[in-house]
């Protein structure tokens, strides 16, 4: 493991890369969307220029090769490699190009540039192909963070039996839609202290900077239920009461949010 080195799996417009960078971390950022790696390269262009960063325009899958990008226009954070997330943002009136893109697994990365300290995985639909593939990798990253699933609670019971197979037995349950409230704590448990405003879509604080307290599977599951109930009722659930709820929920400001599962290594 190279502790000066993070991943950022799902770069979109470097909000996450930027802090890393600021934090004093060697960042290697990944998006299968080739515009978000042009622009994020000319707008960390020191850094890359450095060897502190490399962008790879690349997807993360299953297996290297070659994948088909969904490019979503009307939301750049929906571009996908899965094309039943990609049927889905169709029927939510947002349809997608395709284009041919290089694909690796993250355990072929490892393998080329280091073992990460830390692991963030945000790709659309694929977070737990990334995370599994993990399992071929030379060593894993002492923290890893998920965004959790918001539909089925036996799914994310299965990404919790997934982390506890990779060697992860410690976990927080971090909300994202509040993560622009997150302050870098001073002293610094993370890297070098830098002063910073999250912005929305920002994954936001990592490691033992998160926050909540570090607990077990069984606890962090327990943490979920009531965040399951929020969105079997206003979240996006194809249920009866969402359909009818969410509306009404929206119009006062009322939205069910949405979560990161954070994993730290077991010691040892």
């Amino acid at each position: 493991m190279q502790h000066d080195l993070i991943y950022d799996v799902g770069l979109h417009r470097g909000e996450d890369t930027q802090f890393y960078l600021a934090k004093g971390f060697r960042v290697v950022a990944i998006d299968a969307n080739a515009e978000l790696c042009a622009e994020a390269s000319a707008r960390f262009a020191p850094e890359v220029a450095s060897g502190r960063l490399k962008i790879l325009n690349i997807a993360v899958s299953a297996q290297a090769g070659e994948a088909t990008f969904f490019r979503n226009a009307k939301r750049s954070e929906w571009g996908t490699i899965d094309p039943l997330w990609a049927e889905r943002n169709r029927l939510k009136g947002s349809a997608s190009t395709c284009a041919v893109v290089q694909a690796a697994t993250l355990a072929d990365l490892t393998r080329e540039f280091g073992v990460p300290y830390y692991a963030k995985i945000d790709i659309e639909g694929l977070d737990l192909v990334a995370l599994g593939s993990l399992g071929d990798a030379p060593a894993r990253p002492k923290y890893v963070s998920v965004e959790s699933e918001k539909v089925s609670f036996q799914a994310l019971e299965a990404e919790f039996e997934l982390l506890r197979k990779l060697g992860y037995d410690r976990f927080k349950v971090v909300a994202q839609h509040e993560v622009p409230r997150q302050r870098v704590p001073s002293p610094p448990r993370e890297g070098q202290y830098c002063e910073h405003v999250f912005v929305r879509g920002a994954s936001g604080l990592f490691g033992e900077e998160a926050p909540g307290n570090w607990v077990t599977a069984d606890a962090a599951l327990e943490a979920y239920r009531p965040i399951f109930a929020r969105y079997r009722l206003i979240g996006d659930a194809p249920d009866w009461r969402t359909r009818i709820l969410r509306p009404l929920a929206r119009a006062i400001g009322v939205g069910a949010g949405w979560y990161d599962t954070h994993a730290r290594l077991a010691d040892g």
